[in-house]
């Protein structure tokens, strides 16, 4: 993804080509960079060679869980509709896990049926239900136990998950005591031992207190699991500063840790895998002139892409096509929502716009049509998939006439 001739492109696709054949907003991917995330991934951990399972929620286009099946990798599922689409996508089974803290009695059922590789178990209630449904169909389910390590990820609030406070996993006592009842289960096999504290991590540090605690947990249960599940939560460089994630210690931390505790290691990237490969095309409807600043008033809007206006995350702005010319006041990059949280960046820094420009919000791959909706009866954006020069429509833009 680069200015070529002041345009922006992907792979080797102009974006001026795209917003002359289709309507804005729309979601556009490279499956190039796809790729090389999923290799990065590997080559990272190829030490020990973990099982990979695709954080489905970040991104559930069907087209986009059949290139990152086609690359090896299996998925991470929190519902049955996820665990239905990745099915489709042609997912191994035995490379799925599902997770999540409110798993219904159908869910589990279909998830059961479907011989999936682990249910990672949340709570007592929760394990009691898959015992009965394996003790009606007469069968021994594979389960995992989602440890809640109390471990601060450092991370937004919104999307930390492992510390006590958050409603994932369960604590130590209560983990030691459903292990003791699941080892004299006739119909449960504990395999695994679950964790996962967060996303949009970009320091190590916390991981090395997560695994510290999972090796103290272990010792004291003197319990062989046959799979560590670590989770993801592996952040990316939003802001292009150069605060990237340092596998190579991570890797580091987990080989000392499997020096001690031999098991199979499980990750759910999704962020780090699909995040950076994506971009949201936008056009400027209006540029709405203040004294002190300018609202560039754009047809994306906070249905289209929420993280900003949910989290508070900032995402890069570009233009999509390049000048020289500088404005002198400030940008307020806002949507049509009727809501004053649907505002994407405030930049102090920009080049003059035009209406009738376009822009391109940056690294929306992960949690960007995946978190979309039709607030306002707002349509939802298309999606298109480029390979090289090949535009692929991978979802079609929804009809207002559909949505009535």
């Amino acid at each position: 993804m680069k200015y070529t001739n002041n345009i922006f492109t992907v792979e080797n696709c102009s974006l001026k080509k795209v917003v002359q054949k289709f309507e804005t907003p729309i979601f556009c991917y490279s499956q190039k960079r796809i790729k090389e995330n999923i290799k990065k991934f590997k080559e990272s951990f190829k030490s020990f060679s973990p099982i990979i399972c695709f954080s489905t929620k970040s991104n559930s286009n069907l087209e986009i869980l059949k290139e990152i099946k086609n690359n090896g990798l299996g998925a991470d599922v929190v519902s049955k509709g996820e665990l239905m689409i990745a099915l489709k996508a042609g997912v191994n089974p035995k490379k799925i896990v599902f997770s999540g803290v409110g798993k219904t009695k159908s869910e589990l059922l279909y998830a059961i049926d479907k011989n999936i590789l682990l249910i990672n178990c949340e709570s007592r209630s929760e394990i009691l239900v898959v015992e009965a449904i394996a003790r009606s169909k007469k069968k021994k389910v594979d389960i995992g136990i989602r440890l809640n390590p109390n471990t601060d990820a450092k991370t937004l609030k919104q999307i930390s998950t492992g510390k006590k406070e958050n409603k994932f996993g369960i604590n130590e006592k209560i983990f030691i005591e459903v292990s003791k009842y699941i080892k004299n289960s006739k119909f449960l096999n504990l395999k695994c031992l679950s964790v996962h504290i967060g996303s949009q991590i970009l320091d190590h540090k916390p991981y090395q207190k997560m695994l510290n605690v999972l090796d103290k947990l272990i010792k004291k249960m003197d319990f062989k699991f046959e799979y560590i599940d670590l989770g993801g939560g592996m952040g990316i460089d939003y802001n292009k500063d150069n605060k990237k994630f340092d596998f190579k210690k991570y890797n580091q931390i987990i080989n000392k840790f499997l020096k001690k505790n031999k098991a199979k290691i499980i990750f759910e990237p999704g962020r780090s895998i699909i995040g950076d490969s994506g971009i949201l095309i936008s056009k400027i409807i209006y540029i709405k002139e203040s004294s002190k600043k300018d609202f560039v008033i754009m047809d994306a809007a906070m249905n289209d892409f929420m993280r900003p206006a949910l989290y508070g995350a900032e995402h890069r702005i570009i233009p999509l096509k390049k000048t020289k010319k500088m404005t002198h006041k400030s940008y307020d990059f806002v949507g049509p929502i009727c809501e004053t949280t649907d505002k994407f960046l405030t930049t102090n820094k920009f080049q003059k716009l035009n209406e009738n420009d376009y822009i391109i919000i940056c690294d929306v791959g992960a949690y960007g049509s995946s978190l979309s909706s039709n607030y306002n009866i707002r349509p939802k954006p298309a999606e298109i998939l480029i390979k090289g020069s090949k535009i692929n429509v991978i979802k079609k833009r929804q009809k207002l006439e559909d949505l009535i």
